[in-house]
């Protein structure tokens, strides 16, 4: 583990293709998906020698299945987002195929950075399956089901009553779930704004090539005028071709958003492994006191509630000595058992909060440092194609006055 860790930190690591694939499923249908190409290339170079690159092909469900193995074994991270796996939140002029070439593209990029996501994580690069991932191309699944994450994970009806079932939740992350639940809210608000406004500016742009078209007409019945409006026109239709490349540069903005749009069911997911650790403490300390319960009222003879144990007794007689003296060995052996359970349990559990935290502190500095830079980014962006509508607007001011 110490030479993959030292390799995983000397590499570059990119998703540089995206390839379109046809095979026969078990069911011998013919079945249609992408394949990535990762590639990675040390960084080092030692005595004069080339440096070594690999590469193999992953499609999209292996890294769906290195993502669940990396939340399984993880618990306590908050573990990075795959891209989304259909198109949502787009105008409608784009395409939500998933096998759309665009969509394709801007998926291998979020791949990509996923991988890197994983890759700079402190504890997440140091795993030996996420090295495989991107070495062992042939036998990998196999041995990431040889792991028995499967086995590990928790079942949603578990996680549903723990939601519920809680006596003491921690506030803390019951305040992050809310958060997290706030931060969906917002961001995919935002998106939806986002795509209206881009096909509302689609449709402005696109009248802009109505304009080039009309002054190009007219500029051929008219001789004084008509090297005017043609080079008007001609100023007009290039402001109109070039929507297509302004809202490819928006769908990047987009998916950066998205990004942060799917860490935060990562968030809620870092709060539901922290509630079924209560539950089960609390189940834990709730079964040791009724043995106590039990234990102390064999001792005594008093039954301070009511059970089938206690109605069976006085209607069939009291337990003999040493049938009540067997069953107080028993339950004694079962509370030292539960006494040292729940010591255990409370240790994992203050250690789970002491980790997650840590965590969660180093998300959030990620999450403002990457959503000020691209909150930023878009609004240059903004402000630039403003400009550029202002100048063409001079220029064709220009082209009039010289009529």
């Amino acid at each position: 583990m110490t030479e993959n860790n030292f390799w995983l930190k000397k590499m570059e690591i990119s998703v540089s293709e995206a390839e379109k694939r046809t095979v026969r499923n078990a069911m011998n249908m013919q079945e249609t998906y992408t394949a990535y190409l990762i590639e990675t290339r040390s960084v080092e170079h030692t005595d004069g020698q080339s440096v070594l690159t690999d590469s193999l092909w992953r499609r999209y469900s292996e890294f769906e299945l290195l993502r669940n193995y990396l939340l399984v074994y993880y618990p306590h991270i908050v573990v990075p987002p795959l891209p989304e796996k259909r198109a949502e939140f787009v105008w409608h002029k784009l395409s939500a195929d998933n096998m759309d070439p665009d969509f394709v593209e801007r998926r291998r990029i979020g791949l990509e950075n996923f991988l890197l996501r994983v890759a700079s994580h402190p504890i997440l690069c140091r795993d030996k399956i996420f090295y495989l991932f991107l070495t062992q191309e042939g036998n990998w699944k196999e041995t990431v089901n040889e792991t028995g994450f499967q086995l590990k994970a928790d079942s949603r009806l578990k996680a549903l009553n723990a939601t519920f079932r809680v006596k003491n939740p921690d506030k803390r992350f019951t305040d992050l779930k809310h958060y997290s639940d706030e931060l969906q809210s917002v961001i995919s608000h935002l998106l939806r704004v986002r795509a209206r406004v881009a096909d509302r500016l689609y449709g402005v742009y696109k009248v802009h090539g109505n304009y080039g078209r009309v002054f190009s007409e007219w500029s051929a019945i008219e001789k004084e005028m008509g090297d005017g409006l043609q080079s008007a026109g001609h100023h007009m239709d290039v402001y109109a071709s070039s929507i297509d490349d302004i809202l490819e540069d928006e769908e990047h903005y987009a998916d950066q958003l998205k990004e942060y749009l799917f860490y935060a069911e990562a968030l809620r997911a870092v709060c539901r492994k922290h509630e079924l650790m209560q539950y089960d403490l609390e189940m834990a300390a709730q079964d040791l006191a009724s043995k106590k319960q039990q234990c102390e009222e064999l001792a005594t003879g008093t039954v301070r509630t009511f059970s089938l144990k206690g109605m069976t007794t006085k209607l069939f007689g009291q337990e003999t000595p040493e049938q009540r003296e067997a069953r107080i060995k028993v339950l004694e052996e079962q509370i030292n058992e539960g006494e040292q359970q729940l010591k255990s349990k409370n240790l994992e559990g203050r250690e789970f909060v002491k980790n997650a935290w840590a965590d969660i502190e180093r998300f959030k500095e990620q999450k403002n440092r990457d959503l000020k830079e691209a909150l930023i980014s878009y609004a240059v962006m903004q402000i630039s194609m403003c400009k550029k509508g202002i100048q063409v607007w001079t220029n064709a001011k220009e082209c009039f006055s010289k009529m």
